[in-house]
């Protein structure tokens, strides 16, 4: 008995072994922000939530002086850090700082450069590398070329001409242009991106650059080049890789092009990428399509508890995320019975409360007549004798009863 007892306290320490080495890293993170020409203090904050959101990072914000301040106090130690989100458009930084983060990056730290990101800093070389395109601050033929896609030929321009430019604030299609990048792969070769400024007209070195998506800057909304602009972009800088995005425009709160699936999608496995070379989140069963804009009002993604609490409302001039939230679990549990099993039952649930809509209850039914078991059966016979919902229930009896 002794030494079966002491066999279970070495197994019983194996375990809890094990368990302590999995991999539950959090990549520490630095917002730089405190001047802009943007609303940074509503910007920064979502970026924090967002990148939060996904359990790989954990940011804290710092801010510089106030324009016209004393910037030697600004001095960040960058090797805390894995990650390094560039939400700033201001005075310069101190040498003693400039030289600290190119050394950071230099030695494989990542970074993500956020919207007008890019418009900093257009005297410091080193900078340029890495955001890889740039505007405004009186950048021209100087500062190196255009880059844009033109007639879905990517073209180097080196024509003469200011850099930076945008029309009006508008929805707008994005079009992934590398697909097979861990950071676009699985993701819509177009879908609708919220209201934002199409940056247009960026030019810089574009050195050791992918252009991973762009979009068509029309001339309807004012500024338009009528070509395909950047709008994400990889670079890398020594050990270090960057991600670049034009997008997401600050209003109070965050604004349709913050809220949008697409930019938060986006950035957070770009944020990854820039940190590991990979992406280990998956494309989340909201990211919009060509069809329309999908936006998050509170930056998160659904869960299966909040679709289930929604769902039993839904009536036929409603959304019908509830649902494509339910079908993206079930379709991710493939394979698993006993996880199918525990959404069946969740979906018994609703068919059973009597306060679930008539449209509803049809949703759910057609789910069940294909991946249901017969522990959804006599729920379903009971909805037989219902007129509204007599068709589905019978059919989705004829195919679980075959």
């Amino acid at each position: 008995m002794k030494k079966q007892y002491l066999l279970l306290i070495v197994v019983a320490g194996l375990l809890t072994f094990f368990s302590s080495c999995k991999n539950e890293t959090v990549y520490k993170t630095l917002i730089i922000t405190g001047q802009n020409n943007h609303n940074w203090k509503a910007s920064s904050p979502v970026l924090k939530q967002i990148l939060d959101e996904t359990g790989l990072f954990s940011a804290e914000i710092m801010t510089t002086p106030d324009k016209g301040g004393d910037m030697k106090t600004f001095n960040p130690d960058f090797s805390k850090y894995k990650l390094v989100v560039i939400d700033y458009n201001g005075d310069s930084w101190s040498e003693k700082t400039n030289n600290a983060f190119v050394e950071y990056v230099k030695n494989g730290g990542g970074v993500v450069f956020y919207h007008a990101a890019d418009n900093s800093f257009p005297s410091w070389k080193e900078y340029n590398e890495m955001t890889g395109l740039g505007g405004w601050g009186n950048r021209n033929q100087k500062d190196g070329p255009y880059v844009y896609y033109k007639n879905n030929i990517l073209v180097t321009d080196t024509s003469v001409g200011n850099g930076g430019s945008h029309g009006k604030r508008r929805e707008f299609l994005v079009r992934t242009r590398i697909t097979d990048h861990p950071i676009t792969r699985g993701l819509p070769v177009a879908w609708l991106h919220g209201t934002d400024e199409l940056y247009s007209q960026l030019r810089g070195p574009a050195k050791n650059m992918q252009i991973l998506a762009t979009a068509f800057a029309d001339s309807a909304a004012g500024g338009g080049t009528m070509r395909d602009e950047p709008m994400l972009m990889t670079i890398t800088f020594g050990k270090g890789r960057i991600f670049h995005t034009t997008m997401g425009h600050a209003d109070e709160g965050g604004g349709p092009s913050m809220h949008c699936v697409g930019f938060i999608t986006t950035l957070q496995r770009g944020a990854e990428w820039a940190v590991t070379g990979d992406v280990t989140q998956k494309v989340p069963w909201d990211f919009p399509s060509a069809a329309g804009v999908v936006l998050r009002p509170d930056f998160k993604e659904m869960t299966l508890d909040e679709a289930f609490a929604n769902i039993g409302n839904y009536e036929i001039p409603k959304s019908t995320k509830y649902l494509s939230c339910i079908q993206s679990h079930i379709r991710n549990l493939a394979g698993d019975e006993t996880g199918i099993l525990k959404i069946e039952k969740m979906m018994v649930k609703v068919l059973k409360n009597n306060e679930t809509t008539v449209e509803a209850k049809k949703l759910l039914l057609r789910e069940l007549s294909w991946m249901g078991s017969d522990y959804s059966v006599p729920a379903i016979k009971e909805l037989v004798l219902n007129s509204e919902l007599k068709d589905e229930a019978e059919f989705a009896l004829s195919r679980l009863q075959k």
